[in-house]
């Protein structure tokens, strides 16, 4: 199985290259869907963040708080962390069984996306590594035009992330996003066609066709000793 690597920053446009894969029938696992599931009413990391940030950030139906919760982590480094260590073990475990059952499913080509890729060290299971990036000025005036917020929030928010410059060293592949859709796309399909090549025999190995070829011929070795011996 190849394990494709996709992160960016904050109004970057790497959810749109993630709906782009999916559009064209590669799989991704979306860190944010899982991070939501285990923040979910009644999870063992809802019952970690309640208990250390108070009942005050749950909504009436009991579910957390979303934006309030958004707002204290990103004015505060320190909560941020804090909270990223609660979440961490539930997000990676989460993220291990999605890619389990598309392993079983026999996917050979599957893309994470991780906003925080290179932070939580998931990127040393990923190759390639495709960073979505856009220069400061276009993140920061999307993000206020997307979210409707201040300049002042919109930094604040960017500023909580690693700088997209530093993001673009660590790459295999960038996809520059600061310019037009079209442009977007143009970049996409060289990008499909990279991660579409054949597996490299370590990544066939790794997939369930591979592991089901070593396990027939492990029964069959077996099989074929117990008759020379019998």
């Amino acid at each position: 199985m190849r394990i494709v690597g996709l992160t960016g920053g904050i109004a970057s446009g790497k959810s749109t290259v993630s709906n782009l894969f999916k559009s064209h029938g590669v799989p991704v696992v979306d860190a944010d869907v899982v991070a939501r599931d285990a923040l979910k009413k009644g999870s063992g990391g809802w019952k970690k963040v309640v208990a250390d940030f108070g009942e005050e950030i749950l909504l009436e139906n009991g579910e957390v708080n979303r934006p309030m919760l958004g707002q204290i982590v990103f004015s505060d480094p320190d909560k941020r962390q804090f909270l990223n260590r609660l979440l961490a073990p539930h997000i990676s475990s989460g993220i291990f069984w999605e890619v389990v059952k598309l392993w079983l499913k026999g996917y050979k080509v599957i893309v994470l996306d991780v906003p925080l890729l290179f932070e939580a060290k998931m990127d040393k299971f990923t190759k390639p590594i495709i960073v979505v990036w856009v220069d400061p000025e276009t993140q920061i005036k999307r993000l206020m035009g997307r979210d409707k917020s201040s300049e002042e929030d919109a930094g604040n928010r960017i500023n909580a992330q690693m700088p997209l410059d530093v993001k673009r060293n660590k790459a295999d592949v960038v996809i520059d996003n600061t310019g037009s859709l079209d442009d977007l796309n143009e970049q996409f399909q060289k990008v499909l066609i990279e991660v579409s090549k054949p597996l490299t025999w370590t990544q066939f190995w790794l997939s369930r066709n591979g592991a089901l070829i070593i396990l027939a011929s492990v029964t069959s070795g077996v099989v074929l000793c117990i008759k020379a011996l019998s």
